[in-house]
């Protein structure tokens, strides 16, 4: 059944600092093996990728060749969509693509009167590597909201890889790379593919850039290779956290509980509502809804052991509890949600409103939906333009500017002992 508590409990502090954990990626234990997946692409490269391949993937890699998705795969895949899915595609890459332009940073300067000139001068890497995932499901999605910020970026190169059980792929992600103009992709998942994108291979380039989200070994094999290349953020299971009052509809608020649960056994869903009666007709209506969906299997098991309802005596401490949560989907289910902005501190991607259910966010409201899980929402952001951009400063001292702020740069370097550093300006001070 799924976990019932209310914040007058006695045990309320111990559950719910249990609730906090669900993050804990146990990566220690995979971390072993993860090494060693890296060591060998490093080592041995394309030979390393396509033992992998056939050990995890159950296919026989014949030639270099065959790792490669070919554009006239995507090209074929898209015009033979459905037309109605065509659609919706291009409607969902429309408005993430708007969102994103949004978001790009610019360049600037700022002349001061002494003439000094200070900026910032931003450009895009020159390689990007987007991990899509594959496996239990293929998410054309993730395609589309890592692709199209690096597009907006400005990235020249971008390159894909995404796992092929069997040897086989899901026709709408190629079609959706197609729609990208993905020019380079390659059937190669998991830790190997990280590694691959890393470091370079004999097919594929080295980028600069890892971003997407996967399992447990993907997410080590991010972390292992920061600082060779940088990464979006260490990406764990699903979640939601839902706010309702006492006027929240129940039928929706257990939907969009489920919503979350039915991606992974290990994705969290935590409601915290003000009514005890919203709880309880909550908790009864995500066992009717249960019994509906396909994926019933995984989501009971994510519901019992990783979801709970929790009931607070008012919205105040409900606001402080979700914000101790942080999650990566927090749905405002209240009357008046604009209201509680203010008070969100901490979530990947805020939902306002009973028109605005989770999974709109997922595909075609335009915001990206690559984000913060596990509490991260402190302190990370959703995937954006900028993962995909650098920053340079701009630095131009003139006479009268150096001849201004010289003498006390001179003074600062002496203290720290570096003589060359204070001679290098006093020379320009004569």
């Amino acid at each position: 059944m799924m976990k019932m508590i209310n914040t007058n409990d006695k045990n309320f502090d111990m559950e719910f600092n249990e609730l906090l954990k669900r993050g804990h990626m146990d990566m220690e234990n995979v971390s072993k093996v993860v090494s060693n997946i890296i060591f060998e692409i490093k080592k041995d490269g394309n030979s390393a990728l396509k033992n992998h391949i056939e050990k995890f993937d159950k296919w026989t890699v014949k030639s270099d060749k065959d790792l490669e998705i070919s554009t006239e795969s995507m090209r074929e895949a898209y015009e033979q969509l459905d037309a109605k899915l065509r659609d919706a595609l291009i409607l969902a890459y429309d408005r993430i693509k708007t969102y994103h332009q949004k978001l790009k940073p610019t360049s600037w300067m700022d002349f001061e009167v002494n003439g000094n000139v200070l900026g910032q001068k931003v450009t895009p890497v020159d390689c990007a590597g987007l991990y899509i995932p594959g496996g239990k499901a293929a998410y054309p999605s993730s395609l589309l909201m890592n692709a199209i910020p690096a597009i907006v970026a400005g990235v020249e190169e971008i390159v894909v890889c995404t796992p092929a059980p069997n040897n086989e792929l899901n026709s709408l992600l190629l079609a959706a790379m197609h729609l990208c103009g993905i020019k380079k992709a390659y059937k190669v998942g998991g830790a190997s593919a990280i590694a691959a994108m890393a470091y370079g291979t004999q097919s594929i380039p080295k980028v600069d850039v890892i971003t997407g989200p996967g399992n447990i070994f993907v997410a080590t094999a991010k972390k292992l290779v920061f600082g060779e290349v940088n990464i979006d953020m260490i990406a764990g299971p699903s979640e939601i956290g839902i706010l309702a009052d006492e006027d929240a509809d129940c039928n929706l608020l257990a939907i969009d509980l489920l919503s979350q649960a039915e991606h992974d056994e290990m994705a969290s869903s935590i409601m915290i509502t003000t009514s005890q009666r919203v709880a309880d007709e909550t908790r009864k209506k995500v066992y009717e809804w249960l019994e509906t969906l396909k994926r019933k299997s995984i989501a009971e098991v994510s519901i019992k052991q990783r979801g709970a309802i929790i009931v607070a005596n008012d919205m105040d401490e409900a606001i402080k509890l979700m914000n101790r949560i942080a999650p990566e989907h927090l749905e405002l289910m209240t009357q008046n949600p604009f209201d509680l902005l203010p008070l969100i501190k901490h979530a990947g991607a805020i939902f306002m409103g009973k028109y605005t259910p989770e999974p709109i966010g997922d595909y075609v409201a335009g915001p990206n939906h690559t984000l913060p899980t596990g509490g991260t929402a402190k302190f990370y952001s959703p995937l954006g333009v900028e993962n995909f951009m650098k920053k340079s400063s701009i630095i131009s001292m003139s006479k009268n500017g150096i001849n201004e702020v010289g003498e006390a740069c001179a003074l600062l370097a002496d203290a720290e002992g570096l003589g060359a550093h204070a001679a290098s300006v006093r020379e320009r001070l004569k």
